[in-house]
């Protein structure tokens, strides 16, 4: 059903377009409509937010390729703008990234991004990360490039460097890569983990590609403007909402253990003017109270609401 919306046509089209997009990273379907009614136009599913609502582990490889891929769809399905999917490394080498380019674009996704780490991977702002070679990387993007290009060509692909941060890394190899991963038929470099808008400039100036822009960990919060002269495409704040969520439901149920009832009466929709209060309205039950009058029948939607105790969309 995801694969009917277009929104790989869409995201093509955004890439062309020149302009830099502001990417929230999302965890599951409510927090993508969330992101969609803030006025944001595309999302990507961070890997680093999903294991940890997910399976409550750190991003260093533990979740699956098919769990990743079932999250995404359902993102994919809740919204209608470009989801950009975390394909990791492709879980694995590059036969392994064929299925997943696959199973990602059966999703729906309007491009994903797949980076050069050794697996099992890790979050590209946590220290202890490896890197393939550059020959075993560039046959992956090149299965991935392949693969694309037989199910849906307007999937973007963006290619993920963490040459910066492993081990005795250096500009130098980003820099490298990102030139090789370009030739490959790969739409986007992803440099990850740079420390300075030098280096980001740098980037810009020698790969000339589109680029994505991690702006959170240990690199700086450039300007829109600035990552707009540099070519940015996307600019990734990928665990900013989950983190917020986290804290949201951290105080709410800390002050929850200790006030019981009365914290309950701040979250009624009559005591509390936030878009989000009436929370059967935002997950959409009204439009379900829409689709029974129009496909079932009259005197099962009488019997099924008179009298009945409850929310009455």
């Amino acid at each position: 059903m995801a694969g009917l919306k277009g929104m790989s046509r869409r995201f093509r089209e955004m890439l062309r377009g020149g302009k830099t997009y502001v990417q929230p990273g999302v965890f599951n379907a409510m927090s993508a409509q969330i992101a969609e009614k803030a006025g944001f136009e595309t999302v990507g599913v961070s890997g680093y937010s999903l294991s940890a609502t997910l399976i409550g582990k750190p991003d260093v490889g533990l979740t699956t390729m098919s769990e990743v891929v079932q999250v995404t769809g359902y993102v994919c399905d809740a919204v209608d703008i470009p989801v950009m999917a975390d394909a990791d490394t492709g879980y694995g080498n590059a036969i392994n990234a064929i299925r997943t380019v696959e199973q990602f674009i059966k999703a729906g996704v309007g491009g994903m991004f797949m980076e050069d780490q050794v697996a099992p991977k890790r979050c590209g702002h946590v220290s202890g990360k490896q890197i393939i070679s550059l020959e075993e990387a560039v046959g992956k993007y090149r299965a991935a490039v392949a693969t694309r290009d037989r199910c849906d060509k307007d999937v973007v692909l963006i290619a993920r460097c963490d040459a910066r941060g492993v081990a005795g890394g250096s500009l130098e190899e980003t820099i490298r890569r990102g030139k090789a991963y370009i030739d490959a038929g790969m739409d986007v470099f992803f440099p990850e983990g740079l420390l300075s808008r030098a280096e980001m400039e740098r980037v810009a100036r020698e790969v000339k590609a589109p680029l994505l822009y991690n702006r959170t960990g240990v690199s700086p919060n450039l300007t829109l403007a600035e990552m707009n002269q540099m070519k940015v495409f996307l600019v990734a704040n990928a665990g900013g909402a989950m983190r917020a969520a986290a804290r949201a439901m951290w105080d709410y149920l800390h002050d929850f253990a200790r006030e019981d009832a009365a914290l309950e009466e701040r979250l009624k929709p009559e005591l509390n003017g936030h878009p989000a209060a009436d929370f059967h309205t935002f997950v959409g039950f009204p439009a379900i109270r829409k689709l029974e009058e129009q496909y079932l029948p009259t005197e099962e939607m009488q019997r099924r609401y008179e009298g009945s105790i409850g929310f009455r969309p």
